[in-house]
């Protein structure tokens, strides 16, 4: 079948568009400032089969395991017009727990579905030891509910049962119930917008040109990885801590490539730890898709074409692909942004002047709660926090920034005063933080919010040992650092901990600046 090369772009920039307004209604009507305000959350379109065929510009770490989820879903159940599921569980195609995923199909009067719709989002609770469901865990059980495939819409009508169970378990019901509204509403945006243009170009043109674009994806990223020198190349980093006693916790790539096909082999990463760092093997797929989706250029469409010519190997195990009942939380957001370092490592001998110096390496995850005197009732925050992006050969790093496996806003001081009994008391530049060099690294952020009330915090950040990495005789950025200062003085906390702060106690994230690039005049 002949494909003409502008209906495949205009169907490029359809399917692309039907996910970009499912965010925008998301963003809309979300209730907590975590989705409203940072827009933690994706939103993607699936062929028949469960395959991507387009994304928005969303968050990295969610879209290359997004495709797990729903093919969790599609095994568990058959989903009926108007019904729709969702899942958590990171080991049936989730990440870690907060992410809720939800799934719903696209008859467009059919007698199957043509297509699926599928939003992931980021609950600031979903139960667990500590607020904000981030916690120092040791085992997937004290992160939360795990939720596996289950329908929560049927024949349009949200399932009581399965939402009462819920909201049963978390600190903020009303905010986790506005947020999954919010969800739903997106659904039914993707679902109508996906409707519409089967009834304008017919079930047949619309299948076949998701598969195309698909075939055109694939076929852009094996050019893309032929232009890599044929080779095997080598790379480590590791994490400072797991939280529960464990250091330097190393993540290892073998990266062959040989002509359009490279293959990325984690099997040597250390095992899994009894801290809440690991990582299940969607996360490294999704590393891996991230950085040579990034490699292979703006114009190639972000889909299951893109992995056609990539193979992601991995031991059960290990910290890059970990076993039920490991502790994941931190996995999502700490081990893929150290995945995504070791890749760029890897390409860096073999692609020179091509690839950055590394940027932060954390998202400084930082999740608290209590209980807000004006409503009596508890309130959960979540929040990450950009840092410095890595210096290259055409300049020096962006400073505060988010960075790779993580495409979120900042919450604004108002917005997050006006929610939550807090006060920031400091939000600047950590200046001279970025790595020296040629060109310098990014800047890292200082963020401190005082408590109004008393709080429990849960921090998760690394990069406190060792500052993310140079490249081409750059310096390194300068590590993050975490502070809590009582009555009685400053204490420098660790990379990973959990502590209780009275109202007046503040709390100070100094994130990491990014590497530097080329040897300093």
């Amino acid at each position: 079948m002949i494909i003409n090369p502008i209906t495949l772009e205009v169907f490029k920039n359809k399917f692309a568009s039907v996910a970009e307004e499912m965010g925008m209604a998301l963003t809309r009507a979300a209730y907590s400032p975590n989705i409203k305000e940072r827009r933690d959350f994706s939103c993607a379109v699936f062929d028949a089969e469960g395959r991507m065929v387009a994304q928005a510009a969303h968050i990295p770490v969610h879209l290359g395991s997004m495709p797990l989820s729903v093919a969790a879903i599609l095994e568990a159940m058959e989903l009926s017009p108007g019904d729709m599921a969702m899942v958590n569980d990171p080991f049936k195609g989730g990440t870690h727990l907060p992410d809720i995923t939800l799934v719903a199909p696209v008859y467009a009067g059919g007698d199957t579905p043509l297509f699926y719709v599928a939003s992931r989002a980021h609950h600031a609770d979903v139960g667990g030891m500590s607020a904000g469901s981030m916690p120092l865990s040791t085992s997937i059980f004290q992160e939360g509910l795990v939720i596996p495939p289950v329908r929560i819409v049927a024949r349009g009508e949200v399932v009581p049962d399965v939402m009462n169970l819920f909201l049963a378990n978390v600190r903020t019901p009303q905010e986790r119930q506005g947020d999954f509204a919010a969800q739903i509403t997106a659904n039914r945006t993707g679902v109508a917008r996906l409707e519409a243009l089967v009834a304008a170009h017919g079930r047949d043109a619309a299948a076949s040109m998701a598969t195309a674009l698909m075939d055109y994806a694939g076929k852009m990223m094996a050019a893309a990885i032929a232009a890599i020198p044929d080779g095997t190349y080598r790379a480590e980093d590791c994490l400072d801590d797991d939280g529960a006693g464990g250091h330097d916790i190393t993540v290892r790539l073998v990266l062959t490539v040989d002509g359009d096909q490279a293959e990325l082999d984690f099997t040597g990463s250390d095992p899994e730890t009894p801290g809440c760092v690991n990582a299940v093997k969607a996360i490294a797929v999704s590393a891996a898709l991230y950085v040579f989706r990034a490699l292979a250029g703006g114009d190639t469409p972000t889909n299951a074409g893109c992995l056609r010519p990539i193979t992601v190997r991995t031991k059960a195990g290990t910290v890059v692909d970990a076993r039920f009942p490991a502790a994941v939380a931190g996995g999502n957001v700490e081990t893929s942004q150290r995945i995504v370092d070791v890749i760029l490592a890897a390409l860096a001998e073999a692609l020179p002047g091509r690839i950055p110096a590394a940027s932060q390496g954390t998202m400084n995850n930082v999740a608290l709660g209590g209980v807000d005197p004006r409503t009596k009732r508890p309130f959960t925050y979540y929040e990450t926090l950009a840092g410095g992006a890595g210096a290259d050969a055409a300049g020096p790093g962006q400073a505060a920034v988010h960075s790779h496996m993580t495409n979120t806003l900042n919450t604004p001081i108002e917005a997050l005063e006006y929610a939550y009994p807090l006060r920031v008391t400091r939000y600047a530049l950590r200046r001279g933080s970025g790595g020296p060099g040629k060109n310098v690294g990014g800047d890292g952020l200082v963020r401190e919010i005082e408590a109004l009330v008393p709080v429990e915090v849960t921090i998760l950040s690394d990069r406190r040992l060792r500052g993310p990495w140079g490249l081409d005789g750059g310096g390194e950025g300068a590590a993050g650092v975490n502070v809590v200062t009582r009555r009685t003085g400053e204490m420098v906390m660790p990379g990973k901990f959990h502590v209780r702060l009275r109202a007046g106690d503040r709390l100070r994230v100094e994130t990491p600046g990014g590497g530097g690039y080329g040897p300093a005049a």
